[in-house]
């Protein structure tokens, strides 16, 4: 198998882990309650991913990277890192707070701090995150396309691992409320790709891996839209 393969396979796999099985840890921290065990282990998300992102890029091309090049993931990662720190923390007040509510200990639901900390949580936070999200993606396919190749596609892996991460993908984005920012950029990174990078797939396994992932999240972003006559989140129509 070869390297940047296997690492598409690994990245997909952490990735649905850290944004979609977390949320079933949704318990008390022993130590500290408050705290839920998904926040804890949420601490490693880009402890984890940051680092195979870079992996990945470094991996991407045999050429050596280059300093803007440099530049630009590290401005990604840290609105990557950013994002996902104050969803972190914002979310878990905000879960605290409805927790609060549910027991009738402390309903602070209809005060200002509610408003700030679901603004943090659910509107700045993601679109932070998923701004870098896809800035990574577009910033990957752009090393290993104007790079030299030095890798081929085991498509008996990218497949599988695009698989995963499309899906995820889908699901963050869906659930995150920004399907109107992920759902135009999986189109046109799949509409770009067949059009001008289809022949060049076999050498680029990166460029394989996303576009997979794209095509089964447009897939199914439209199969939702059609169902439901637009994208309401998983919690809104009652499946988590």
């Amino acid at each position: 198998m070869q390297k940047l393969s296997r690492l598409t396979l690994i990245f997909s796999l952490l990735f649905a882990v850290f944004f979609l099985l977390l949320i079933f840890f949704r318990i008390p921290f022993q130590f500290f309650p408050l705290m839920s065990y998904q926040d804890v282990f949420d601490l490693l998300t880009p402890l984890v991913l940051i680092p195979i992102y870079w992996l990945m890029y470094k991996t991407s091309s045999a050429t050596e990277t280059n300093r803007s090049g440099e530049i630009a993931f590290m401005i990604l990662a840290a609105i990557w890192a950013m994002g996902h720190g104050i969803h972190l923390a914002a979310n878990s007040i905000d879960n605290l707070s409805e927790g609060l509510a549910k027991s009738q200990g402390l309903d602070i639901t209809t005060t200002d701090i509610y408003t700030l900390t679901y603004f943090l949580d659910e509107n700045l936070s993601h679109y932070l995150w998923h701004t870098g999200i896809l800035g990574m993606v577009a910033l990957l396919s752009f090393r290993e396309w104007k790079g030299s190749a030095n890798q081929t596609t085991q498509w008996g892996v990218t497949i599988p691992a695009g698989m995963i991460y499309g899906f995820t993908y889908f699901c963050v984005f869906l659930e995150g409320q920004t399907a109107y920012l992920g759902f135009p950029f999986s189109i046109l990174y799949s509409l770009l790709i067949l059009l001008l990078g289809r022949k060049i797939l076999p050498q680029k396994p990166l460029l394989a891996f996303f576009l997979v992932s794209c095509l089964l999240a447009t897939a199914l972003f439209i199969g939702w839209g059609i169902y439901w006559g637009g994208f309401p989140e998983f919690s809104d129509v009652g499946l988590i």
